[in-house]
């Protein structure tokens, strides 16, 4: 699904429709999703048991606290759009206060479709995750993703909002809410992937000197790989949001220096006493 609304391909006056289609469907994606939900909790109850049936119902509800949030502000920010239109328009008609204010719509319309779209890829995250097929750390970006996206809502809701608008308090209470809620799915899924993923228990004793060295060298090889990747996917993130904040008409070259991540500092091999020789 395309996140940014086609402005070239809209007329000014279905704008309007559009932004009620918009946030109708967010509606739907997440309504679908605490459905989806429901079902991945009814069948894990059904194929695991022990630690993992603890673990999975202990994100699926996070997962389920997380969309009932998303939800409320949802409701939230629609009922804040309308007062906006309804004190803003005078004698214009709705579609009408919608097409002159064409910018201020389209990011609703943006930040809508994004919202629903970060609903459904943390249901299929957490489908994975349930499923062993998927990796925890997904649904961890995701849940940071969906928080992104319901912010981007919040303030392209209550950009023409009045200050003193209960509407806006709360949505803004909703959008605490949320975060909160996010938080909780973060910590869950990293509380289960230590309950369930294996740790090494690093047991050397029973190794040579000969071979404590090879697995010296081979972890330092292995460290510097990791770095150079871990180097190299940092300044692939950096362009991706550089390009996303294009497409969405708030990158600002200027910043760019400012906002890219500092790579990480490169460690060399630490040279190490040579071994004593045997007599």
């Amino acid at each position: 699904q395309e996140l940014r609304p086609k402005s070239l391909d809209i007329k000014q006056e279905e704008l309007g429709d559009m932004v009620e289609k918009e946030m109708a469907s967010t509606s739907e994606a997440i309504e679908d999703a605490v459905r989806r939900i429901e079902e991945m909790m009814s069948q894990a109850r059904n194929e695991s048991s022990g630690v993992k049936l603890e673990v999975n119902e202990r994100i699926l509800n996070s997962c389920t606290d997380l969309m009932k949030a998303i939800r409320l502000l949802v409701l939230t920010s629609t009922n804040l759009q309308k007062e906006i239109v309804e004190s803003g328009r005078g004698a214009a008609t709705t579609q009408e206060f919608y097409a002159k204010n064409s910018r201020w719509t389209e990011g609703l319309i943006s930040a809508s479709k994004a919202v629903g779209w970060g609903a459904t890829q943390l249901v299929e995250s957490a489908d994975r995750v349930v499923l062993h097929t998927g990796k925890y750390e997904e649904l961890i970006v995701c849940s940071h993703e969906i928080a992104a996206s319901t912010a981007q809502l919040v303030a392209a809701s209550k950009v023409k909002a009045e200050k003193n608008s209960k509407n806006l308090g709360r949505l803004q209470e909703c959008s605490r809410n949320v975060n909160e809620m996010a938080a909780n799915v973060v910590a869950s899924t990293k509380s289960g992937q230590e309950q369930i993923e294996e740790k090494d228990t690093m047991d050397f004793s029973g190794m040579s000197l000969i071979k404590l060295k090879k697995e010296e060298m081979e972890t330092q090889v292995k460290v510097l790989e990791l770095e150079k990747r871990l180097e190299g996917e940092r300044v692939r993130l950096g362009e991706l949001r550089k390009q996303h904040y294009a497409l969405a008409g708030t990158y600002d070259p200027a910043e760019d220096g400012e906002a890219k991540p500092a790579p990480a500092p490169r460690r060399g091999i630490l040279k190490k006493p040579p071994l004593p020789q045997k007599p």
